[in-house]
């Protein structure tokens, strides 16, 4: 049985219930002209309604089934797309091969503090790990003065620095506290990584500088511009050095990391401020880290480059203070994550293959058959969908089959999976899983590109849809046209037969009046004295 005979056969139903009804209709009201010929008028809009509906039921059920059936046939052809668009979305971690490279980062030793994730481009293997410091940013803490006292007597400016970038704000005695500062550095539209507080100890309201970025290249320095040398703003101009880059340094000793670490300077070179007016709190410095021996530095505790596909995350708690108590990172293959991938892949495969045969059921009692049984499109991509997933990849003269890793094919079409032998392959055989997922030819990528192309602009769906819109266009032109044939034809029928049903009111009305002279069956005419 085809989709076509299938909906003619539908057709061919609903336009012989209509014709019979409209029949009925006819006989019923042809019984108006018999009464209209006793009596003295007939039912002309029953009767004119009666025979429009008899020439036209028949197209007009006609029309309504085939619209009926093209914007069903639409509507499953939408269904059919969000099935094919949801295996499509499921297949992309497996069509472009980076599903198999799922791996899992962890750390082991005494020691604690990293954390460690993979992702593409991680490489198996286990690596020692020992952190000698971590990056920390700067913060330099002011002595304390008065909360209230401005630090300004008249129009100065702060320039603050850190980085190469920098910001000046405006102060006065309006604004220039300990809590105004803070709240100037703070707004500074182009701050240049600094944030200031205010801790108010015993001694009074202190400025408090953090540098919002870490590493040793992220130490504050601050310019004083105040023409009044006894105001107290003056104090808080302070310069701080950057520490020595360990870039390249294999094994870092002791005075390297110290020397990696920022510092106040007065001006002398001694690396030393004479006054104590600031003290740096926390030095700026960079991390640094050894991975089998080879030292690594980095400006922030978030690692990405050191080892391919791998970020290390640093704490104050990963520091090894002896310098011999490594922690131990394993990268491994996260076959859990493939399997569940795979698995997803066979869930949605087999959502597919539930939704087509739904949409093409068929059943020798069933009054309602699939709406797309019999439709050559949709039983080609079937067919071609179920070719992939039976045969696997072929390279060259061998052939690796989804059966070789646990995923077999059921008769209705549907897909199985053995957990264990799935398992077991992605543990002890994960050549034949990357031949079978490969972003080239792989099962995934053969069905990736074939949904593409039935969901592409110029693919069979669309064309098929196409289609149906454009039959859908033809049936509202005929129905426009039906309307238009049924309207005048209702007008013409409507003055005919009220000129008949006059007619007959007239003849009706002479024929009482000849009765009423002449006499008629058992009665007597005014005129029938006259007879002799």
């Amino acid at each position: 049985m085809s989709t076509v005979s299938s909906s003619a056969s539908s057709i061919a139903s609903t336009v012989a219930a209509t014709t019979a009804a409209s029949n009925a209709a006819l006989q019923a009201a042809a019984q108006s002209i018999i009464s209209g010929s006793t009596n003295s008028s007939m039912d002309v809009n029953s009767l004119v309604t009666a025979l429009v509906n008899s020439k036209i039921a028949g197209q007009a059920a006609t029309l309504a089934a085939e619209q009926t059936t093209d914007n069903t046939q639409i509507s499953a052809y939408g269904t059919f797309s969000a099935a094919l668009s949801a295996l499509q979305a499921g297949l992309t971690s497996l069509s472009d091969g980076t599903a198999l490279n799922d791996f899992t980062a962890t750390m082991s030793g005494t020691a604690t503090g990293i954390t460690a994730t993979a992702a593409s481009g991680a490489v198996a293997g286990t690596y020692s790990i020992d952190v000698a410091q971590v990056a920390t940013a700067q913060v330099l803490t002011s002595t304390g003065y008065d909360a209230k006292t401005p630090l300004a007597s008249g129009s100065s400016t702060m320039t603050l620095s850190v980085g190469g970038k920098s910001t000046t704000i405006s102060l006065d005695s309006s604004n220039s506290t300990v809590s105004g500062i803070a709240a100037a550095i703070n707004g500074a539209s182009n701050n240049p990584g600094v944030s200031a507080t205010v801790v108010n100890g015993a001694d009074g309201a202190h400025l408090v500088l953090h540098s919002t970025s870490t590493g040793s290249a992220g130490a504050i320095s601050v310019q004083i511009g105040d023409s009044n040398a006894s105001d107290a703003l003056n104090n808080l101009a302070v310069s701080s050095n950057n520490g020595t880059s360990l870039t390249g340094t294999s094994s870092a000793t002791s005075a390297q990391l110290a020397a990696n670490q920022s510092t106040l300077d007065d001006g002398s070179g001694t690396g030393v401020k004479s006054t104590s007016y600031w003290t740096q709190t926390t030095a700026a410095q960079d991390a640094y880290f050894t991975i089998d021996g080879t030292g690594v530095t980095s400006s922030t505790n978030t690692v990405t480059s050191a080892l391919s596909g791998i970020t290390l995350n640093l704490s104050a708690a990963s520091v090894d203070t002896t310098g011999s108590a490594p922690q131990t990172l394993t990268v491994a293959q996260d076959t859990t994550s493939q399997a569940n991938t795979i698995n997803q892949f066979v869930t949605l495969y087999n959502t597919l293959v539930t939704t087509m045969g739904a949409l093409t059921a068929y059943s020798s009692t069933a009054t309602s058959q699939g709406v797309l049984l019999g439709d050559s499109t949709l039983n080609m991509v079937q067919n071609q969908l179920a070719s992939i997933v039976s045969t696997g990849v072929k390279n060259g003269n061998t052939t690796t089959s989804l059966a070789s890793i646990g995923i077999t094919l059921n008769a209705d079409g549907s897909l199985a999976v053995d957990d264990d032998t799935l398992d077991s392959a992605l543990k002890n055989n994960q050549s034949t899983v990357a031949s079978l997922f490969n972003s080239t030819n792989g099962v995934a990528e053969q069905l990736n590109t074939n949904i593409t192309s039935y969901l592409s602009d110029s693919g069979v769906i669309k064309t098929r849809t196409d289609a149906l819109n454009a039959d859908l266009t033809n049936l509202t032109t005929q129905q426009t046209s039906l309307t238009n044939y049924q309207t005048q034809l209702t007008s013409m029928y409507n003055a005919q037969f009220t000129a008949l049903n006059t007619l007959m009111a007239t003849m009706n009305n002479n024929s009482q009046y000849l009765t009423q002279l002449f006499g008629g069956t058992n009665s007597a005419g005014a005129l029938s004295d006259n007879k002799n």
